[in-house]
């Protein structure tokens, strides 16, 4: 049933009683007035979708209406009903941000139709909104995982410098959140309605990054059957991630610098040039540094990228955050597996607590939700934690059954009471034991062979 609410304005009143009949027998809530001053206060007090207003008023000027209406509600769709000779009028107030005008008498159908499209605008329109705004709070700063100083710093300093145009670098691990970073400072940024465009330096070899970044005209290279919109030009208008800026080869980093010096660049195998105004935020695991002085990164790139420097601890140095982590993984892992789960047992926690997390958060994100699937109550427990987590710090679980016995002796017999504990817990099928050790199917085979266990 429609839904819109529609304001008509004319001073005949045979000819809006019609309209404003019609239109209520079709679902709608119409509202009816015959003067300027009724319909801008009606304005100022309701807030409706669609204006009718006629421009053939003695004593009134229709665009200036149609700006002050604007004015109390900049979504408002406008709508001029104009007779033979104001039609010049119509055409100037469509040309000032009117959405469309009518003949009088109006075509009650044509009205209809217009409202519907009005209709359908406005939806697309709030959903984007909502859709933009749902992105502005998934990567919400103080919604992020954190409770340690040294993150805390972090993210203080990531707001501060969102609403600016300067060039961020982030540095850190693999795996500690830079492209999280990243995300949110675009969503926080005046450029939150434009693109935020990603590439991975690390993962295209030379030639195929210059493409991806610049683009390509048709014939450019073997292989390039039509022009490419690269990158940067994707990106205009926005912010552009460029994740391992470490990576990339010297005749990419020259490109790249001329790109942030001069805020244009050519497709390869093109003479256009073309502007780009483009946000860019990269960021590296590497020692930089160390790379200038081997002659492998250019200086002056360097300091270019260098504008705003952040660096994320790893996980190990911030183990504070685990915590709030895990319950964050948890959750959103148990509603993506419709499970419902309190948390964690203590044993799992403490196992957890003092794992050093070479991955950082991915692995421990991975861990979760591995965790997750295989849990089969209302806790993760140690025996849903991968095998090396389980082994960590279970030194004194370990009984050697004679003194003298070799370090490879006493893992092996570790080793194999974690497989047949595993089975066990799987009833024998070896996909949920492999998965439960954290191993693949093919290595649980070749681990069953070498320690001779079939039926037990």
């Amino acid at each position: 049933m429609p839904t819109a609410k529609i304001l008509i304005m004319d001073d005949e009143v045979k000819e809006r009683a019609r309209i404003e009949t019609f239109l209520q027998k079709k679902g709608y809530d119409v509202t009816g007035l015959g003067t300027v001053a009724d319909a801008i206060a009606a304005l100022k007090r309701e807030r409706y979708d669609v204006f009718l207003t006629d421009c053939n008023i003695p004593g009134v000027d229709a665009l200036r209406t149609s700006d002050e209406a604007r004015r109390i509600n900049p979504d408002l769709a406008i709508i001029i009903m104009t007779s033979f000779g104001t039609i010049e009028t119509a055409v100037k107030a469509i040309k000032a941000g009117a959405y469309d005008y009518l003949a009088k008498p109006v075509d009650l159908d044509q009205v209809v139709v217009l409202i519907e499209r009005i209709s359908e605008r406005q939806s697309l329109v709030r959903e984007n909104a909502e859709l933009r705004q749902q992105l502005v709070e998934r990567y919400k700063f103080d919604e992020i995982a954190s409770t340690s100083d040294a993150m805390q710093e972090v993210l203080n300093m990531a707001g501060r410098v969102a609403g600016s145009t300067a060039t961020v670098l982030l540095r850190g691990e693999s795996g500690t959140g830079k492209e999280l970073i990243a995300r949110a400072i675009h969503y926080h940024s005046p450029r939150a309605d434009k693109p935020l465009i990603k590439v991975n330096c690390a993962a295209l070899p030379e030639t195929l990054l210059e493409s991806e970044l610049f683009g390509h005209e048709k014939g450019a290279f073997t292989g390039a059957a039509s022009r490419r919109i690269g990158r940067f030009e994707a990106a205009n208008g926005g912010t552009l991630f460029l994740d391992e800026i470490g990576d990339i080869s010297p005749a990419v980093q020259v490109k790249l610098l001329r790109v942030l010096q001069e805020k244009e660049f050519e497709r390869l195998g093109g003479n256009e040039t073309i502007s780009a105004d483009v946000r860019l935020i990269a960021a590296t695991n590497r020692d930089l540094e160390l790379a200038m002085r081997e002659g492998k990164f250019r200086e002056d790139l360097y300091y270019r990228l260098n504008v705003v420097s952040v660096s994320i601890p790893p996980l190990r140095d911030r183990k504070e955050d685990v915590p709030a982590l895990m319950e964050h993984f948890i959750g959103k892992y148990a509603s993506a597996n419709r499970k419902k789960l309190s948390g964690v047992t203590a044993e799992a926690r403490d196992r957890l607590m003092r794992y050093s997390y070479p991955g950082n958060v991915r692995e421990l994100e991975n861990i979760i939700e591995r965790a997750v699937v295989l849990s089969k109550g209302g806790y993760i427990t140690v025996n849903d934690l991968p095998l090396h987590i389980r082994m960590d710090g279970s030194e004194e679980k370990i009984c050697v059954k004679k003194t003298g016995s070799s370090l490879n002796e006493t893992l092996d017999t570790v080793e194999r009471g974690l497989i047949l504990e595993a089975l066990k817990e799987s009833g024998g099928v070896q996909t949920r034991a492999a998965l439960r050790l954290g191993i693949s199917e093919r290595m649980l085979r070749y681990k069953l062979k070498k320690y001779r266990i079939g039926g037990e």
